[in-house]
């Protein structure tokens, strides 16, 4: 019998990779899915509009690089929001001043503030969300779509009526 390249027999994945690639798409949309509201709201700055104090600029430093952020406080415009240790997404060491204020949008998450601009933050949820989607389709997608259709495998109840090929056939 002749096979083909990328035939049925090529595509076998061992059942612990098929295993494997599943719990880490499980666990990305864990991640991608409790996070769709806030970065929906972040992006759109929808939320209590109020000021962010700045207090202390907060840095880790990466080989070759350095990442920081300004913690502080946050009051909303008519005072009934007020939070304390908060970070201002987006904020860096030049963007502000110790005791500086600035506007900024409480969207709900409890330890983070943004800039009335919003944020980009969406696109890291989106790639997660589209690649813990795309992983099931991946693996589970052609067989499902097989069955659905009718179209299985020579022998199988949804092949019925389709002669198989003989050996010295080239199959098609």
């Amino acid at each position: 019998m002749v096979r083909r390249h990328g035939g049925p027999a090529a595509r076998r994945r061992s059942p612990f990779f098929n295993t494997v690639l599943t719990f880490v798409a499980i666990f990305l949309l864990y991640l991608a899915v409790p996070n769709i509201g806030p970065v929906v709201r972040a992006a759109r700055a929808d939320g209590i509009g109020g000021r962010f104090t700045a207090r202390q600029l907060e840095c880790i430093q990466h080989p070759g690089h350095e990442s920081c952020t300004w913690m502080g406080d946050f009051r909303s415009a008519d005072g009934t929001v007020r939070k304390t240790d908060v970070a201002m997404y987006g904020s860096s060491r030049e963007s502000l001043r110790t005791g500086q204020e600035t506007p900024a949008v409480d969207v709900g998450r409890p330890r983070q503030v943004y800039g009335p601009g919003g944020s980009m933050e969406w696109v890291f949820t989106g790639l997660l969300l589209l690649i813990g989607v795309a992983i099931p389709v991946y693996l589970y997608g052609g067989p499902l779509r097989r069955a659905l259709t009718g179209r299985g495998a020579p022998g199988t109840p949804g092949d019925a009526g389709r002669p198989e090929p003989r050996e010295s056939e080239p199959v098609r």
